[in-house]
């Protein structure tokens, strides 16, 4: 009983006692949230980013390296590219938070949004806008002057998904009465814009339809192209392939990174990778920039592919 005693008066002791004082460390401003340092001894997480096949692995290696050595140096962690063969393929990712950053095509972003909620983060300014076209596309011997042209032919669609590669030109048939199947002798997918310009050009293909910025693109880098390939119809102006984020992506990284992107212009170390993408600037841009292709692209049922 006496230990009892004892023991009780241990016990009431303790909890009356006033609690040590803690010492305050700091404040956190939760308006000036800044990337934490890697613990020692640990390695950086990379940052992940998609870059749809818009041109082949190999382009697409060639124009965004400055791009994306210039977002690892400023936020001081890797980056590592992730490509895929097909614009689906990329949505996969981005829908499972397996990416963090994206740059995507104009059909894939209004795929992405509207089934899983795929962000905006900004667009590319391209000539001081931010719209893009399908160009119509055949060999410069070839006599076609439109799409009717081309009957029991053969032609190269890019993607599955893509609006200017497979979407717009769809439609353009669908005007005419036709499905692919019906009007064309044959069509294969070149899954990127590039390969598209080089089927038409050597004769394997005759007729394509590819986005303008990469045309213009391909004819900068050869001018050989305009004796190759010529343009005999241009579309309506589609909201341009923006870059997006991740649903899964945190806001302070998606913050982070808006800022890097819509600071480039005005930043001198930003130049090289902004003139070799042959963009001026990224902007900011709204979903309903997007709602004449979301329009387009519920008329067009995505075809089957191996």
């Amino acid at each position: 009983m006496k230990k009892l005693i004892i023991l009780f008066s241990v016990i009431l002791l303790v909890s009356c006692s006033p609690l040590p004082q803690t010492e305050v460390a700091g404040t956190v401003d939760l308006n000036n949230l800044q990337p934490l340092p890697t613990p020692e001894g640990y390695e950086a997480v990379p940052l992940r980013v998609a870059i749809a096949a818009v041109v082949s692995p190999k382009g697409t290696l060639e124009s965004y390296s400055p791009l994306l050595k210039y977002l690892e140096a400023k936020l001081n962690r890797p980056v590592e590219l992730i490509q895929r063969r097909t614009y689906l393929e990329i949505n996969d990712l981005i829908e499972h938070g397996e990416v963090d950053l994206a740059f995507v095509c104009t059909s894939a972003y209004v795929q992405g949004h509207d089934t899983f909620g795929m962000e905006l983060l900004a667009a590319p300014q391209v000539d001081g806008k931010t719209t893009y076209n399908s160009l119509l596309i055949v060999p410069v011997s070839s006599p076609a002057q439109a799409m009717d042209d081309l009957r029991g032919k053969v032609f190269a669609f890019t993607d599955p998904i893509s609006l200017t590669g497979r979407v717009y030109p769809t439609s353009l048939l669908q005007q005419l009465g036709f499905t692919p199947e019906e009007f064309f002798a044959r069509t294969f997918f070149t899954y990127s814009h590039d390969e598209a310009i080089r089927a038409v050009a050597s004769g394997l293909a005759d007729g394509a339809a590819v986005d303008s910025l990469v045309y213009e693109f391909a004819i900068t880098r050869d001018p050989s192209l305009k004796e190759k390939v010529r343009v005999i119809h241009t579309s309506p102006d589609f909201g341009i392939p923006p870059v997006v984020v991740s649903p899964f992506t945190r806001p302070q990284v998606k913050a982070e990174l808006q800022s890097l992107l819509l600071g480039m212009a005005d930043d001198p170390a930003a130049r090289e990778a902004l003139s070799i993408l042959s963009v001026e600037r990224f902007v900011l841009i709204e979903d309903g920039a997007y709602d004449g292709v979301r329009a387009l692209v519920g008329e067009i049922p995505v075809p089957q592919t191996p």
